[in-house]
């Protein structure tokens, strides 16, 4: 006679938390575990170019800022020039392209420094406008973000963007375009991140 089998109940669900900060970024979160944190430094000290600052909020869907997200940032630098093996050229030495930040547990804000990346060839031959690829992962969000930051001075280079091209309506393209102005003599572009609701912004599935 067959013997009745205790199966285990299904663990329950739980979306990204508070420990992406202290797995991912722990001395931003004030834990001094590593000499130098992966990624954090996006452009190093020898890139070209013109240095800049990104900043802004993650905003829900009732207009409240986000206070435990963690974006990672990758670029090409000045040239249009990735730091991969894969990407024909070379890029100054201590190039990353590649940072990681986490929003302050206060405000919201969320901000690096780096320098403002080159126009890109992409996959399908079409020159892509500068741009940063934004990943954005947080409480309540299942699956990482993907969007771009694209800026406000490169209003021709935008407008013949193959993936800017891809958004059918105007409105939804200027989700994905950062503000430029300057503080203390330093330029700085805002690209705020609406995850619902009005003025959403436009993420990718790649």
């Amino acid at each position: 006679m067959p013997q009745k089998l205790d199966y285990l109940k299904e663990t329950a669900s739980q979306t990204a938390g508070p420990y992406v900060h202290i797995g991912l970024a722990p001395g931003a979160a004030g834990f001094d575990i590593y000499e130098r944190e992966l990624g954090w430094d996006i452009a190093g000290p020898n890139a070209g170019g013109e240095r800049i600052r990104v900043e802004g909020v993650v905003i829900d869907g009732t207009g409240s800022p986000v206070k435990d997200v963690l974006l990672e940032a990758w670029q090409a630098n000045a040239e249009g020039v990735y730091a991969h093996p894969e990407h024909p050229g070379e890029v100054e030495e201590g190039f990353r392209g590649w940072g990681r930040v986490i929003t302050d547990f206060d405000t919201g804000e969320w901000g690096f420094d780096t320098v403002k990346p080159g126009p890109v060839m992409g996959r399908i031959g079409k020159m892509m406008a500068p741009h940063i690829n934004l990943w954005i992962v947080a409480r309540g969000v299942n699956v990482g973000l993907n969007t771009r930051v694209y800026f406000s001075d490169e209003a021709e280079a935008n407008a013949a963007d193959p993936v800017m091209g891809l958004i059918e309506w105007e409105v939804r393209r200027q989700t994905l375009v950062a503000q430029r102005a300057e503080r203390d003599g330093k330029v700085v572009y805002r690209f705020d991140i609406r995850l619902q609701g009005e003025g959403e912004t436009v993420f990718f599935d790649i």
